[in-house]
C-alpha cells in the first residue's frame, strides 16, 4: 500500500481526522477494485493495535461485505463490537459459526472470554469444555480451562492442569508463564509449602516485584520468615514505592521477634503511603509492644482520623487509654464513635471503667449492665463488675455476678466471700 507510511504516522500522532480520510480512500480504492482485501485486513490489525477501534470495525465489516461467511473476519469484527460496546450483534456473529468450520473452537473461546468478563462464569466454563472435547490435547485450550478454574477458586484442579502442561515442557501462553500461575495457584490455595518452589524458579530468572512479594507472602504463610524479611528487603530495595510490602516486612520481622525492626518498616511504610490505616494501626500496636505509648496514641489516632469506624483501631487506642487511665480522652473517644461501636461489649465495659474513675456511678452502673450482656464469660469483666456492685452496696446482684466468675475459674477471694454470704444468709 503506497499510503501505509502516511497512515501510520498519522496513527503514531493522534491525527484522527487524517486517518479517517485516508481510510476511507482506501476503502473507496477497494471498491473500485484497485486495492487487495489482504492489504484492507492488515489495515484493520493496525487500526487495532493502535486502539482505533471504530475505524478498524468499518474495515472488518467493509470486508465481510465482500466475504461474508469467512470464520475469521466474523470473528474479529466480533471483537471490535465488544470493545464498542456492542454486544448483541457481537455475540450474533460468533454464534452464527458452525462446528464444521475451522474457526469453530476459536469462535467457542471468545465466547468463553466475553462470558467471563461479563461475570457468567457457568457459561464461560461450557464453551471451553465444548472445545476441550473437540480438541483434548491442545494447551491453549487447556490452559484457558485451567484458567477459568483459578478465577472460580477451584485450586486443585487448576493445579493439577497446569502441572500437566509444565511436564510437557509448555513454558509459556500467551505471554504468561505456567510456573507463575502454579506459583499463584498454590498459594490461593493455601498451598504455600507447594507454592514455594515454583516461586524460587522464577526468582531465578528475574526477581519481579510480584514474584518477590509473592514469594515472600507464601514464606511467610509457611512459618518461614526469615526468608519472607529477606525476600521483603530485596522487593523494598527494587520499588520502595511497593507499598503492600512494608505491611509485610514488618510482619515478618516482628515474627522473628525484632519489634524495633517490625515497626520502623511499619513508619517507612506511612511515609510511603500516609493514607494506609492499617499500617498506622500496625505501627500503634508495634509501638505499644516496644512501650511506646506517645508514639503508639498518635498512630492509633491518625487510623482513626482516616477511617473513624476503624474497629480495630478503636479497640486498640480505647484499651490504651483505658490501662493509662485517661478517662477523658476515653470518653471523649467513645462519645465519638457511639455508633460504630455500640454493638463492641468491650467497649461499653472500657466505658463503664472510665465512668467509674471518674465517680458517675449511676452511669456506669448502665454501662457495666450493657457490657454485661455480651461480656457474662470474661473473668476480668465480672472481677470488676463484682467489685463495683460491692462498692455501690448492690450486694444481691454482685454475688450472682460472682457465681458465674467461679464457674468459670478458682478464684480463693471470691470464694471465701460466697462461703461467708452463704454463712449470713444461714
Amino acid at each position: 500500500m503506497g499510503q501505509l507510511e502516511n497512515l501510520m504516522q498519522a496513527a503514531r500522532e493522534g491525527n484522527l481526522e487524517d486517518l479517517r480520510l485516508q481510510v476511507e480512500q482506501i476503502i473507496s480504492m477497494f471498491q473500485q477494485g484497485t486495492e487487495e482485501p489482504e492489504n484492507l485486513y492488515d489495515l484493520a490489525g493496525m487500526m487495532m493495535d493502535y486502539g482505533y477501534v471504530q475505524l478498524a470495525d468499518t474495515l472488518y465489516e467493509e470486508l465481510l461485505q465482500l466475504m461474508p461467511e469467512e470464520g475469521q473476519l466474523k470473528i474479529d469484527r466480533a471483537e471490535t463490537l465488544l470493545e464498542m460496546g456492542e454486544e448483541d450483534e457481537a455475540l450474533l456473529l460468533l454464534t452464527s459459526i458452525t462446528p464444521d468450520e475451522d474457526e469453530y473452537v476459536q469462535a467457542l473461546l471468545s465466547l468463553a472470554d466475553y462470558y467471563q468478563m461479563s461475570g457468567m462464569s457457568e457459561a464461560a466454563v461450557m464453551k471451553v469444555k465444548e472445545a476441550l472435547a473437540l480438541m483434548p490435547e491442545e494447551p491453549v485450550l487447556r490452559f484457558a480451562y485451567a484458567e477459568l478454574l483459578l478465577d472460580g477458586g477451584k485450586y486443585v484442579e487448576a493445579a493439577s492442569l497446569y502441572s500437566e502442561l509444565n511436564d510437557e515442557g509448555v513454558n509459556d501462553i500467551g505471554g504468561i508463564r505456567i510456573v507463575s500461575r502454579l506459583a499463584e495457584t498454590y498459594s490461593a490455595g493455601a498451598a504455600y509449602e507447594e507454592a514455594i518452589p515454583y516461586y524460587e524458579q522464577l526468582l531465578k530468572d528475574l526477581s519481579a516485584p510480584d514474584d518477590l512479594f509473592g514469594a515472600a507472602f507464601a514464606y511467610f504463610q509457611a512459618d518461614q520468615p526469615k526468608r519472607s524479611t529477606q525476600l521483603m528487603e530485596q522487593l523494598l530495595e527494587l520499588d520502595p514505592d511497593y507499598f503492600s510490602a512494608y505491611m509485610l516486612a514488618g510482619q515478618s520481622f516482628a515474627r522473628l521477634g525484632d519489634d524495633e525492626k517490625a515497626y520502623e518498616l511499619f513508619v517507612r511504610g506511612i511515609t510511603r503511603d500516609e493514607y494506609d490505616k492499617e499500617l498506622r494501626l500496625a505501627a500503634g500496636k508495634s509501638a505499644l509492644k516496644l512501650g511506646k505509648t506517645d508514639e503508639a496514641e498518635e498512630h492509633l489516632s491518625e487510623a482513626l482520623a482516616l477511617d473513624p469506624e476503624y474497629i480495630d483501631a478503636l479497640i486498640a487506642l480505647a484499651s490504651l487509654y483505658n490501662e493509662q487511665e485517661k478517662d477523658e480522652e476515653l470518653l471523649s473517644l467513645l462519645a465519638e464513635t457511639d455508633e460504630a461501636q455500640m454493638d463492641l461489649p468491650m467497649l461499653t465495659a472500657f466505658k463503664a471503667y472510665a465512668l467509674e474513675r471518674v465517680e458517675q456511678f449511676d452511669d456506669a452502673y448502665v454501662s457495666y449492665s450493657e457490657a454485661y450482656v455480651g461480656m457474662k464469660d470474661d473473668p476480668i469483666f465480672l472481677d470488676r463488675y463484682a467489685h463495683f456492685l460491692l462498692e455501690e452496696g448492690k450486694r444481691s446482684e454482685a454475688i450472682e455476678i460472682v457465681k458465674q466468675l467461679v464457674a468459670i475459674e478458682h478464684h480463693d477471694e471470691w470464694d471465701a466471700f460466697l462461703e461467708l454470704s452463704n454463712d449470713e444468709e444461714v
